[in-house]
């Protein structure tokens, strides 16, 4: 059964539902969902959404902005939602007025159609039921006469008297059934033998008419070689005598001056600390300049445009398409320029898995829209593009870390943030920057060194607050660090510190137990912030990463609600140039917002991610 059918704008203004009386008779709130997650995401070209009990199917009128939805439960398999789906949409245009509101007198229509709709899909359920019986016991029926016969062929050919092959697959048994004798058989089997000794000593010794391999000359072959390695062991004896490198000598007792790098002033005692706090300078996130190379883009179109008319100009300026008088886009028509446009989005690193779900997204919302006169469809389809892009980097949320440390600390506890992320991707090291400018903002700051399972880490931790000169809170290695993290913030709420930064260990998405601490780490210490630490140089990689740390983090949870990832930090951003697409994928597969961008080794480079400049960047 149907549980609802919403007609609305793509303003949001709703224009008519098929459950008006019954106010909130949905649970939860479906078609907010779908809104937010689906629509706003750029996922309009999937076929269903699902949340909670319901599944909900949605159509587009583009050239009016009308949007159709269709709610019914999730157990359910209604098969006339998509034809209902079309159908209203062809009947509700028809009267559509963009000065009206209310449409009380589509009612009757919509009965009429949801009518109509099943009936169609009971008679197409019965057709189908009706014409799968006869094929079935046709098939039955064939292949059994299809045995009978394979075996009367069978023993006509055991017989000795048909010279047919009664399979197409065994060329060896047709030659046997061909000989005609009592004992082809065996007589095939010798034939087959001495067919194949014939190939190999043709192979061998140059062609079909030669007999066994020569002995003698493999042995004249062996004497020449022998010849030849005596000549060159009995060098002249005047020549220079080839360089041998000799063997390493290890000394049993080396000594610890050539072996011991520790400085004089440690080894004295004395406590060496470079402290950076204080002549650092300033951390480029409170920088309005943000994306350098911005400004290296434009000068390199000011070079372009100075450059002969000769040179091949952009990939959407050589699509020359356009359509005149108010035609309707269809799909053909968009299919050239979505072509060039997912090639391009993957030459800039974007999984092509993404950009294909894009160029879907982006057809489905063009697809039955009017363009005026002289409009190119590349324009067009750039246009909507880059729209697309601009609403799935923007953040659906504002996240505020120095706004939301202020309201913890008027709590009385602590602001919390784990950072988490595979193997090797720098996870430590811009925990420090996130210190580094948290600190500038007159915050006091805590480390927790819960990463207790590679070797090393602790120290490096150890090392980066010693140079800021802020606390760190360790147990050392073998520890639980789900119970690390506890007892540090519990000691950070003691020394009225307003952050804890918990630093983990890298672990890979497939590594099952190492997924387990982190989800028990998050779920026992419900930190504020889930900081997934990822690397700009990854592309189909990122979404496996970003896909399967959600997907174990929401298995592992022992918590009805279970916590995902809430933030993105991006590393190695500096080393990637215009491939700043692994960011879009990242965002796209998560929904998680890029927070922190990594572009460099000091604490002041991190930076906050310019939206405009990475569209600019994926489209140029």
């Amino acid at each position: 059964m149907l549980e609802q059918l919403l007609i609305f704008t793509r303003g949001g203004l709703i224009l008519w539902s098929s459950c008006r009386e019954l106010g909130n008779a949905l649970k939860g709130s479906p078609i907010d969902a779908l809104i937010r997650s689906c629509l706003l995401e750029e996922r309009s070209a999937e076929s269903s959404f699902t949340h909670d009990s319901y599944t909900l199917k949605w159509a587009f009128h583009n050239d009016l902005g009308l949007v159709f939805v269709a709610v019914y439960q999730r157990i359910l398999h209604l098969l006339y939602v998509d034809d209902l789906l079309a159908a209203v949409r062809s009947g509700f245009s028809q009267i559509y007025d963009p000065k009206r509101t209310s449409y009380d007198d589509f009612d009757e229509t919509f009965r009429q159609l949801q009518k109509e709709a099943e009936a169609r899909a009971e008679e197409m359920k019965k057709s189908k039921q009706a014409g799968r019986a006869p094929p079935l016991s046709g098939k039955k029926q064939g292949a059994g006469a299809g045995q009978t016969q394979g075996n009367r062929k069978q023993k006509s050919g055991s017989g000795g008297g048909s010279g047919k092959d009664d399979s197409d697959g065994d060329s060896a048994k047709g030659r046997w059934l061909a000989n005609g004798s009592s004992n082809g058989q065996e007589n095939g089997i010798r034939e087959r033998s001495r067919t194949q000794s014939v190939a190999v000593k043709g192979k061998e010794n140059g062609g079909p008419e030669a007999g066994a391999f020569d002995v003698n000359k493999l042995q004249k072959m062996r004497s020449k070689g022998g010849k030849k390695a005596d000549n060159v062991s009995k060098a002249p004896k005047g020549e220079p005598k080839k360089i041998v490198k000799k063997n390493r000598v290890w000394d049993d007792s080396p000594s610890e001056s050539k072996l011991d790098f520790t400085d004089p002033a440690d080894e004295r005692g004395e406590e060496i600390v470079d402290v950076v706090a204080a002549n650092h300078g300033e951390s480029m996130m409170d920088k309005e300049e943000i994306v350098s190379s911005e400004s290296e883009s434009e000068e390199d179109e000011e070079v372009e445009s100075a450059k002969p008319s000769t040179k091949k100009k952009g990939w959407f300026s050589s699509m020359f398409q356009s359509i005149s008088g108010n035609a309707v886009l269809e799909k053909s028509d968009l299919q050239p320029a979505l072509k060039a446009l997912k090639d391009r989005l993957m030459t800039k690193n974007v999984a092509e898995e993404i950009a294909e779900k894009l160029c879907e997204s982006v057809a489905a919302s063009l697809e039955g829209k009017k363009l005026g006169s002289f409009t190119r469809v590349s324009s067009t389809v750039q246009t909507a593009m880059e729209e697309a892009l601009l609403r799935i980097l923007t953040p659906k949320r504002s996240i505020d870390i120095l706004r939301d440390v202020h309201a913890a600390k008027e709590q009385g506890k602590p602001y919390v943030v784990v950072f988490v992320g595979v193997n090797g991707v720098g996870k430590s090291t811009n925990l420090a920057k996130v210190a580094y400018w948290l600190l500038q903002h007159d915050v006091s700051v805590m480390l927790a060194a819960c990463d207790t399972f590679r070797s090393g880490a602790v120290e490096q931790l150890r090392t980066h607050a010693r140079r800021l000169q802020i606390p760190i809170f360790e147990k050392g290695y073998e520890k639980d660090p789900a119970v690390v993290a506890k007892e540090a913030i519990q000691e950070a709420s003691r020394n009225n510190s307003d952050v804890v930064l918990v630093d983990t260990a890298g672990r890979m998405q497939d590594n099952e137990p190492l997924m387990r601490a982190l989800s028990k780490l998050i779920n026992l210490n419900n930190p504020d912030l889930v900081l997934f630490v990822g690397e700009a140089l990854v592309g189909n990689d990122a979404v496996d990463q970003l896909s399967k740390f959600n997907q174990k983090l929401a298995d592992l949870s022992t918590v009805p609600s279970a916590r995902l990832i809430d933030g993105i930090l991006l590393t190695k951003f500096d080393t990637i140039d215009d491939k700043v697409g692994a960011a879009l994928s990242m965002v796209y597969i998560s929904g998680a917002p890029v927070m922190f961008v990594g572009c460099g080794q000091s604490y002041t480079d991190l930076k906050k991610l310019n939206v405009k400049s990475i569209v600019k960047t994926l489209l140029k």
